[in-house]
Parts: C-alpha cells; sequence; structure tokens
C-alpha cells in the first residue's frame, strides 16, 4: 500500500508541475519516502530558469550589443541562455535581486552602457585619462587614446549639486577618506575638483534619485580598479549634464 501511495504522489506532482504550479502547490497528507525525492528534482529544474521580464526584449539587445555576457537571442523570450547572460550582467554592475529578470533597472543600466560613445571623451593620445559622461551616467578608462576600462555605471551630483563638467587633475589620493559633512568614510577616495572625486558608493547606487553631492560614486569593484590606475596629476574629462541638474 506505501509504494502504491508513493507512486501516485510521484504522479500527482508531476501532474502539477507540468501545468505550472510547482511543487509548492502540493500538500501530501503523509511522508512518503518517493516524495522528497520528487520535491528536489522540482526544485533544480525551476532553478534552471528565470522570469521573463517587462524589458525582455530590448535587454536582450542591449546585452548582445555591448557582448561578454554570453550568447543572448534577441526575440523577446527568456530562454536559459538569455537567464544566464542577464544573471551576470546584473552580478557585474551590482543589480539587486540578481535573478534574471528583465526589470526596469536592468533595462536602464543596459541601455545607459550600450548608448556611451568612448569617443566622446576625446582622451589624451598618451596616459590614462579617467572619462565621466554625465548625460548617461556611466564612466571609463582610456590609455593611450583607446579603452582600458569598459564604461560602467556611476551615480553623480543631484541638484544642487552638480558634477561640473570639464577637464581636471587627480591632486588627492587615500583609501579611505572622512567626510566631515556627511559624517561618511568614503573608500578610494581620488579628489579632483574642490571635494568631489571618485570614491565607492555608501550606498545602493541604483537608487538615481539619492545622488551624490557632487562626487562621482562608483560600485566598490570600479572604485578599487580606478584607486590601482590612478596617481596624483591623473587627468579627469567629465562631460555632458546629468538631467534635472
Amino acid at each position: 500500500m506505501r509504494r502504491v501511495s508513493a507512486r501516485l504522489a510521484g504522479a500527482v506532482m508531476a501532474v502539477l508541475v507540468g501545468g505550472g504550479l510547482g511543487a509548492i502547490g502540493l500538500t501530501p497528507a503523509s511522508a512518503g519516502a518517493a516524495v522528497p525525492v520528487t520535491t528536489t528534482v522540482v526544485s533544480k529544474a525551476a532553478a534552471a530558469s528565470c522570469a521573463t521580464g517587462k524589458y525582455q526584449k530590448q535587454v536582450e539587445g542591449y546585452l548582445k550589443k555591448l557582448g561578454g555576457y554570453g550568447t543572448v537571442t534577441v526575440d523577446g523570450k527568456q530562454s536559459a541562455a538569455d537567464c544566464a547572460a542577464i544573471v551576470k550582467f546584473q552580478k557585474r554592475f551590482g543589480i539587486q535581486p540578481a535573478k534574471g529578470l528583465a526589470g526596469p533597472t536592468t533595462f536602464n543600466v543596459a541601455k545607459r552602457l550600450a548608448s556611451t560613445k568612448t569617443s566622446a571623451c576625446k582622451a589624451k593620445k598618451k596616459g590614462i585619462t579617467f572619462c565621466v559622461d554625465l548625460t548617461n551616467q556611466t564612466t571609463y578608462v582610456m590609455k593611450n587614446g583607446k579603452v582600458l576600462v569598459k564604461p560602467t555605471v556611476t551615480r553623480t551630483g543631484m541638484k544642487n549639486y552638480r558634477t561640473p563638467a570639464g577637464t581636471f587633475k587627480i591632486n588627492k589620493r587615500t583609501k579611505k577618506e572622512w567626510s566631515d559633512p556627511y559624517e561618511v568614510w568614503l573608500p578610494y577616495w581620488q579628489r579632483f575638483i574642490g571635494g568631489r572625486g571618485f570614491h565607492q558608493t555608501t550606498t545602493y547606487i541604483h537608487d538615481m534619485w539619492r545622488g551624490s553631492h557632487g562626487c562621482v560614486n562608483l560600485l566598490p569593484q570600479d572604485a578599487k580598479k580606478y584607486y590601482s590606475l590612478g596617481k596624483i596629476g591623473s587627468t579627469v574629462k567629465v562631460y555632458g549634464r546629468r538631467s534635472g541638474t
């Protein structure tokens, strides 16, 4: 009798999962030995795919243009390959949660990166140039006129604290700088004008409504990378203008 019940539970489980209900759709009356095994298999299968987001096709297109995130098919239909590419992209740029859903934040970040033209920086032909695109809220690094570090996300000054455009030089560097007015530590600090500079973000960088007080906020890995490349006297070129400032 136990063997029949176990097989029956497994059959019901298969029907429910096939109908899109998943393992949670079944509450077995008894803890038959076959049920936990079936549940484990279903969980692994469910974890292999992602939900289709509102901006699925647009994100697929941007990721294909950017390259480096795996095989992406631009058809607006989620697949295992699309899912893996979107998750990889989200993890790279600190988008939470990184579960492969092509939502508004993922769409916004992908669009900004794909819209960034590195030639607009007009970097020096020799040496390092740190470039900040205020319009797209992105930043990248050029060396000898060529891209050294691909565009990544940033968050610059909000309204009344606009990050100024222009050409500047890094004039102070510390791995950890204390901000007196805002009472917070600024990791990987590289100042280039007044009290403004590059530093690791102290809040979720994708809260664009928040903005900075004029600094160029960076994700942890980017702040560390920029610090390893910078030195006193390094050129910083800031161009464009952030919307609303």
